[in-house]
């Protein structure tokens, strides 16, 4: 019998080419390809008064100088519209002031780093010396930079923009102001905090880069990229260079990470390696142009995110039981909106955990600061929503003098109130409804993983060492798998191998192994007989990006849609042919065969020559179908609504997002001189229901917890006040080695399956990152003594904040 291999802990199919230099990523690609380089402005706010490009016109292997008014020139002849603003993605009525950037400045730059000349060379050598050698004019502007400033409106970042404010939405799950703040006035208790998470940014090994070439012959454009969604940006290519879609062609070779920053579509560089690569080839000049980011040039020019400032209002019972919530908060989207407000949204939403608060309201205003735009990170406004949650819950138990796990347990959705509506709006737009979850469940887990009864005896032991350690815990629900689709197409060849094809790309996340087993399990063949593509248009043009922890629900699903019509006309066609009943069929290692009689048997690949019925013999293996091999006496050779071949392509659209959920635990020790912050143990307990592959799971959840322990204590944005990003290299933005991050995290499942999908699953992708912050503060907190109300957090900030302690005791 074929070994059933979902929920098996598979070894990653992807690793072996991958770890032996295998690989082809963007940069490996082009060679003999001309380079692009662009010079970047580097001040956070100035009008351009002049643009001299004559200093480069004369370095040697020079091809092509491009500035917003060669893009505006070249729209008014060719019909292009690359010179327009680049286009903003998801559109919202709160967004009321959204504004994009041009691919090359127009008049104004609005942040360090913003395009505004192209230069393409014989090589990147040459382009970057062209690059120095153009002269760009300014007239300086006060820059806006932080929340703050932005608050203030003292200076703008658009003009037409009077308040800096780009986006205003308020949420509430029932009732109106009125009744809010009469429960709030009612409840026994009431608390308020101020919170703030500090902007970070996900560091990819691979920045981005795309290869264009234009083929004059047939038309067409081949698009190479580092992108998350390849359909996208086919898309948004074929729109603004004016073609038809089907002559543009976007591939998504291997990508060195992702976490989000991939997903923007277009990036500007996307828009324009592509129209000078076809401008270049009409002119003979080349026919493929190629750029890839250097480091510097992702810091001030990709995407950041998390910047928040929250203040949030709690009334309350003696059994900390929440009657009413309030929350505001001001969300850095820095100089454009291009992702519109998914990541406040996200926050707004999300920041309900697995709570039940009573009356809810969440307000926030997005605002437009002179640095980097923000879009979504792994965990996209998540961290945020479990820290301003997570801290409310934690101080709610301060204040009673109650077990901060005996509050969490009062608050949870109940297993039984499944699904659960918050009466809200999701970042998809459909209605925030909770598919599955057991949060008392879970949260048993972790206190039985991580020895939390237990703890007090621990610390006692420790402190008797001169050791102090705290021990912090965070919850959070994950929304996974939004729509609105992903496909596949699946096709058996004459050979018995399975070749799938998903539109979405893959960074890493071990997709090629998942999607082969659900296919292994669906068809009963081999693991080794299938092979996965992602991200190729060419392949399966229709599908929708990788992100929000969405492939394995949305393509999973698909894939195992399209695996099930290819197994039920594979018993049809082997049933006629065998002159048995489908239902006496069984398909296993690749084979068709009556149960309880193998013998009685057909191999997959001869189903598939079947399947296609031929008036020519091209091989051996084709004989067999041919009309005097097969015959059509009284038989439809293709019966109406069938096609010829063993293939099928299905989709799954769902209702809504699946809703994964999880809970940290960690202990930390503070040192009581440098306070430097050790973690000791990480604890997890996750659900993101059926699992197809715990190993890649829990390989998720590593990766998470890592940037987590970033987010938590290391990675910040320093920017100063003139909009210059201090921090703006490895040398000085930290990110966490693997001397920083837990060696070992103890990880636990449980498996609540969700019904809004034919597998029961829920995303796992960026459950590791979500609760860190809010985990790791609770146990600063609890090892300190000093409430933490501020992310990420350093030893000087921690003992600065004793020493503010010490100042107060004195006083």
């Amino acid at each position: 019998m074929t070994t059933k291999l979902f929920g098996e802990r598979v070894a990653r199919v992807e690793d072996p080419r991958l770890l032996t230099g295998g690989g082809r990523y963007l940069d490996d690609l082009g060679r003999g390809a001309l380079a692009a380089a662009f010079v970047r402005s580097p001040h956070a706010h100035a009008r351009v008064l002049d643009v001299d490009v004559t200093g480069a016109l004369d370095v040697e292997g020079v091809v092509a100088i491009y500035t917003w008014e060669d893009l505006a020139a070249a729209d008014e002849v060719e019909g292009t519209r690359v010179a327009e603003p680049l286009p903003l993605l998801i559109p919202h009525p709160a967004l009321h002031a959204g504004r994009t950037p041009y691919a090359l400045a127009k008049d104004e730059v609005n942040h360090v780093g913003e395009a505004v000349v192209m230069v393409v060379a014989t090589d990147r050598y040459v382009a970057e010396d062209a690059c120095q050698a153009i002269d760009v004019r300014y007239e300086f502007l006060e820059p806006v930079v932080g929340i703050d400033t932005s608050r203030r409106a003292e200076r703008l970042v658009h003009d037409d923009v009077p308040d800096n404010v780009a986006a205003h939405l308020v949420q509430q799950n029932m009732g109106d102001d009125e009744l809010l703040e009469s429960t709030m006035a009612a409840a026994p208790h009431l608390l308020e905090l101020d919170l703030e998470i500090e902007r970070s940014a996900s560091m990819p090994m691979e920045g981005k880069g795309v290869l264009a070439r234009w083929d004059a012959e047939e038309q067409s454009l081949r698009v190479h990229t580092s992108t998350q969604a390849s359909t996208s940006v086919r898309a948004a290519v074929a729109a603004k260079l004016a073609l038809p879609l089907t002559k543009v062609h976007c591939i998504a070779p291997d990508v060195g990470g992702g976490f989000g920053v991939k997903i923007v579509h277009p990036w500007p560089e996307e828009v324009l390696v592509p129209w000078a690569a076809k401008r270049l080839a009409a002119a003979g000049l080349g026919d493929s142009v190629k750029w890839v980011e250097d480091r510097r040039e992702h810091f001030i020019s990709s995407a950041h995110e998390r910047g928040q400032l929250q203040q949030v209002r709690v009334g309350f019972d003696d059994d900390g039981r929440m009657l009413a919530l309030d929350v505001r908060f001001w969300h850095d989207n820095g100089a454009y909106t291009p992702y519109g407000i998914i990541v406040p949204i996200i926050t707004s939403t999300q920041l309900l955990g697995p709570y039940k608060p009573g009356v809810y309201r969440c307000e926030f205003w997005s605002m437009y600061t002179n640095t980097v735009i923000v879009t979504p990170y792994r965990g996209a406004g998540r961290p945020q929503a479990a820290f301003a949650m997570e801290r409310t819950i934690d101080a709610i138990a301060a204040e009673l003098g109650l077990d901060r796990t005996l509050v969490r347990e009062r608050n949870f959705i109940q297993p039984d109130e499944m699904p659960f509506d918050h009466h809200l709006i999701f970042q998809d737009g459909r209605p925030l409804v909770y598919d599955s979850g057991d949060f008392p469940a879970s949260l048993a887990k972790l206190k039985e993983l991580v020895g939390w009864d237990d703890f007090a005896a621990y610390r006692d032991r420790l402190r008797e060492q001169g050791r102090t350690v705290g021990l912090g815990l965070a919850c959070y629900v994950e929304g996974t798998g939004v729509g609105p689709y992903e496909g596949a197409h699946v096709v058996v060849e004459t050979s018995g191998q399975v070749k799938v094809a998903t539109g979405l790309t893959t960074q890493g996340q071990g997709h090629y192994t998942a999607f082969a087993q659900i296919v292994a399990d669906e068809l009963g063949v081999p693991l080794s007989d299938v092979e996965i593509v992602t991200g190729d248009t060419r392949r399966f043009p229709y599908a929708v990006g990788t992100f929000a922890s969405r492939a394995a629900v949305m393509s999973g699903s698909a894939i195992a849609n399209a695996s099930r019509l290819v197994r039920a006309k594979a018993l049809r066609i082997a049933a006629e042919a065998l002159e048995v009943a489908e239902d006496d069929l069984e398909i296993v290692d690749g084979v068709v065969r009556v149960k309880g009689a193998p013998a009685t048997r057909m191999p997959l690949g001869t189903v598939a020559v079947l399947s296609n019925p031929l008036r020519y013999a091209f091989d051996e293996a084709s004989q067999a179908a041919t009309q005097f091999a097969v015959g059509t006496a009284n038989k439809v050779p293709v019966p109406e609504g069938e096609e010829p071949g063993l293939e099928g392509t299905a989709y799954h659209s769902p209702e809504r997002s699946t809703f994964a959920n999880g809970m940290h635990a960690v202990i930390v020790e503070t040192d009581p001189d440098t306070a430097e912050i050790r973690i000791l143990r990480y604890c997890v307990v996750h659900d993101c229901g059926k699992l197809i592959n715990p190993l890649i799971v829990e390989g998720q959840i590593h990766g998470g917890v890592a940037q987590g322990v970033g987010g938590a204590l290391y990675e910040r944005m320093e920017y100063d006040e003139s909009g210059q990003l201090l921090n703006a290299s490895y040398m000085d933005f930290l990110m966490p080695y693997a001397t920083e991050v837990p060696r070992r995290i103890e990880i636990d499942h449980l498996e609540t399956p969700s019904p809004l999908n034919p597998l029961g699953i829920k995303g796992a992708g960026e459950a590791g990152v979500i609760p860190g912050s809010a985990a790791i503060a609770a146990a600063i907190e609890d090892a300190e003594g000093i409430v933490i109300h501020r992310m990420p957090i350093s030893p000087s900030e921690l003992f600065a904040l004793r020493q503010a302690r010490t100042d107060r005791e004195d006083t």
